[in-house]
């Protein structure tokens, strides 16, 4: 395998790792956002599922074997109401934007259009949970949230 690949490659599995911590951080959401926010979080959470999919067979097409998902991830901080729960969606997708902004600078063609796609799609997600935006979606999170996603729980 090329370095070139070996680089899109580790960039793809990051991604697909952000996505298995935001479709498990979305079941937090679910349980704990308002009524009136739940068509949002499953909208998401879907989102990420089909993301998360797309991902590992990329990860397959380039001969490797798709990082699982953790049996748990360990959240940022404490989610125990519906303020809480937005707080999170918002942080999940900033750091799914930190990913793919890796992503598209490891990549090129279809897959780096692709990363693009996903990291507008988790800017404008955190925007909506947020109410406000950040200059560079995922590039300025990733400087003041670092890169990990939900950390799995071990």
């Amino acid at each position: 395998m090329s370095d070139r690949d070996q680089r899109v490659l580790t960039a793809l599995q990051a991604a697909l790792g952000a996505e298995h911590a935001a479709v498990y951080g979305y079941g937090v959401v679910g349980g704990q956002v308002r009524a009136a926010q739940r068509s949002e979080a499953r909208q998401a959470y879907e989102a990420h599922r089909a993301r998360r999919d797309a991902l590992a067979r990329q990860v397959r097409d380039l001969g490797g074997t798709p990082v699982a998902a953790s049996a748990g991830y360990a959240l940022p901080f404490a989610v125990s109401d519906s303020d809480g729960a937005v707080r999170l969606a918002a942080e999940l997708e900033d750091r799914v934007a930190g990913v793919y902004s890796d992503l598209v600078r490891a990549s090129s063609g279809e897959r780096r259009r692709a990363a693009a796609e996903g990291l507008r799609e988790a800017a404008v997600r955190a925007v909506r949970w947020r109410g406000e935006s950040v200059a560079f979606p995922g590039l300025a999170e990733r400087a003041s949230a670092g890169a990990a996603p939900a950390t799995p729980k071990g």
